[in-house]
């Protein structure tokens, strides 16, 4: 099967005005539309902050026992009712393998120890909200399962059969790549953190 690293939920190439701060939030002078980057974007004057637009950096977790993945039905936000793959948002002080064992343990209550990265992806999920994904496969090494934070229900979803409506269509490819291919594959991971 071959690879697939972008989704997009709707066009992308179709930009909505951006949301812009009017005020540097800095130290507070009036911000101007310059060309900074090939763009137009809201530029101090006084401190020279520059507001850009960045995906939001993420993490989703695939997370296998004997042939069968980890899926959790949402709660609510994007995908509501629908199925989905552990994840969430990467924080500020933590890298994203401590992202993930955290968004993990938030979500579903198991330990895990990540074994390697198995994609990147980009959701283009509205035009307000643009991820990059990493994409971890990992194991449980501890903890008790329940459905919290984002999530419902969780179920053990075996790979040899039809997944249930996927709440993203990155999880949904991310999981029949990992039905076609090795387990053990990936980009190996710095087990100082993976654990």
């Amino acid at each position: 099967m071959p690879i697939q690293q972008v989704f997009a939920a709707y066009d992308a190439t179709d930009k909505p005005q951006p949301k812009y701060y009017k005020y540097c939030p800095v130290c507070g002078t009036r911000l101007k539309l310059e060309s900074e980057g090939n763009q137009r974007r809201p530029v101090c004057s006084n401190c020279g902050f520059v507001q850009f637009r960045n995906p939001f950096p993420g993490v989703v977790v695939v997370i296998e026992k004997e042939g069968l993945v980890l899926l959790g039905r949402r709660a609510g936000g994007f995908g509501k009712g629908k199925w989905g793959l552990p994840q969430g948002y990467i924080e500020f002080e933590e890298d994203f393998l401590t992202a993930a064992i955290r968004e993990v343990k938030e979500e579903t209550g198991l330990d895990v120890k990540i074994r390697s990265v198995i994609n990147v992806v980009s959701n283009f999920l509205s035009p307000r909200l643009h991820t990059l994904a990493i994409v971890m496969l990992a194991g449980v090494i501890g903890g008790e399962p329940c459905a919290c934070d984002d999530l419902e229900i969780l179920e053990w979803f075996p790979l040899t059969e039809p997944l249930p409506e996927m709440a993203f269509e990155a999880d949904r490819m991310i999981l029949r790549r990992v039905q076609d291919t090795d387990l053990g594959e990936g980009l190996p991971v710095d087990l100082d953190f993976a654990k």
